[in-house]
């Protein structure tokens, strides 16, 4: 097993970023390079895409999951939840088992769309530990995920089931896309990597941002 170096660290969590930022899915990319290098050591990884393309806001998962299918061709990840077969709340519990009986135990990452303050609508967080899918809708799921990714993709606190079936599409489309680019540049440069520790380039603001 290999430890952490003293110089080594895990970034500090959440790491937030706004869809619209010209860098959003460099700056998950960044998070996702360094938080799977440091956590999951030598695993495969699994990517668990929670939602259904019945309700806008919450085919989120699913439009990550077929951008990913498309984008990564490694065997050592693999991908549950896309388009043409989402999990949901009627068949997570079994695509947990599936994930349960894979040996070796990959390093999960698992994604959701999520409802939030309306200043917050189109943020997207990589947090880490299980997500609770279900929760913004008061739903009773299981955990799932070693590290976990969001997209707030509209307001929360009432009629949440209205809420995620109103939401629009092109926000879901674009905040998908930044978080299955972010995904895939992330896990990429992992593979490429191996053990080694390749520089990451450098975030560049946002015009007129900090």
């Amino acid at each position: 097993m290999r430890f952490l170096r003293q110089d080594e660290h895990l970034p500090r969590y959440p790491i937030r970023v706004a869809y619209n930022d010209p860098n959003a899915a460099g700056v998950l990319a960044q998070g996702v390079w360094e938080t799977v290098r440091l956590k999951a050591r030598d695993r495969n990884v699994a990517i668990i895409c929670v939602g259904t393309d019945r309700s806008t806001g919450d085919a989120l998962g699913p439009l990550v999951g077929s951008r990913l299918a498309e984008a990564l061709q490694s065997t050592e990840i693999q991908i549950f939840g896309t388009l043409d077969e989402p999990v949901h709340a009627v068949n997570l519990t079994e695509t947990l088992t599936r994930l349960d009986r894979m040996s070796p135990a990959p390093f999960v990452i698992a994604v959701d769309a999520c409802l939030g303050q309306v200043n917050s609508i189109g943020q997207i967080s990589l947090h880490d530990g299980p997500l609770r899918p279900g929760a913004g809708v008061n739903k009773q799921l299981p955990a799932v995920g070693d590290i976990h990714v969001t997209g707030i993709v509209n307001v929360g606190g009432y009629m949440e089931y209205f809420v995620l079936q109103n939401t629009r599409l092109q926000l879901v489309f674009r905040m998908a896309r930044i978080i299955a680019d972010g995904l895939a540049e992330g896990l990429d440069r992992r593979l490429r990597a191996g053990g080694e520790v390749l520089p990451f380039p450098v975030r560049r603001p946002a015009p007129g941002g900090p």
